[in-house]
């Protein structure tokens, strides 16, 4: 299973308005990072960014003047994208900036049947909240100390390692028949069945003799009743 993690860094908050000036993206299959990534600053075409969209990204009007255009990227922007699952934390707003460049463009939207939201993925295993990006991240344990602004590529690549921790941990990756179909309910939450190979001879016992016999003691004061006599006696 092929899927992207992605993200957009904007001008602005209006999406039929402002414009995607950044796009990064990871490739995973089988949930696990490829290496492969897709990164592009883009011109927003005399929209200017406002300032607080400024202040999260940092990219400035000046940093953009020669990048190129949404339509000088889209080709190579839609054959990385192409045919995989897209992850996005507050995946409809990206997504729905995307698609507005597309329409300018008349190319065909991207149909949310592909989308995988991690923010919807968070709230239901974290309904209290909070479920962003950095506080997922402190939550999980993901090191995202060099994320002082954000940035579409930098974003992507944390955002994949909350996406697996929200899929159920980097176990659920361990399923590595490239073959497999997962369903919907890989989407939102369960990973492949694990079959764990048999130890070939039980690990020795933790519990010292000493401990045993005073265990054996207790188990004896509490009478026939006890449960504990019942797994002894197996």
């Amino acid at each position: 299973m092929r899927e992207i993690v992605f993200d957009t860094e904007t001008t602005g908050l209006a999406r039929l308005e402002d414009r995607v000036i950044e796009i990064g993206g990871v490739e995973m299959v089988n949930r696990f990072l490829t290496g492969r990534t897709f990164h592009v600053y883009i011109n927003p075409q005399g929209k200017e960014v406002h300032p607080d969209a400024l202040a999260v990204h940092g990219i400035s009007n000046e940093q953009l003047l020669d990048k190129p255009v949404f339509a000088d990227i889209v080709d190579d922007f839609l054959e990385f994208f192409d045919g995989a699952k897209l992850v996005a934390h507050n995946a409809m707003f990206d997504l729905g900036f995307i698609n507005a460049e597309l329409d300018r463009l008349g190319r065909e939207p991207i149909g949310t049947d592909r989308i995988v939201d991690t923010l919807a993925l968070a709230r239901r295993r974290n309904p209290m909240g909070p479920n962003t990006l950095d506080a997922l991240c402190r939550r999980y344990g993901i090191d995202n100390s060099h994320r002082t602004l954000h940035g579409a590529l930098l974003d992507s690549e944390i955002l994949a390692e909350v996406y697996i921790e929200l899929i159920g941990g980097k176990q659920t990756a361990l399923g590595l028949n490239s073959d497999s179909n997962q369903d919907s309910s890989s989407q939102s939450g369960g990973g492949q069945k694990i079959e764990l190979a048999k130890r070939p001879a039980p690990l020795a016992s933790r519990v010292s003799e000493a401990e045993k016999a005073a265990h054996d003691a207790l188990v004896a004061k509490m009478g026939d009743k006890a449960i504990w006599k019942k797994y002894m006696a197996g």
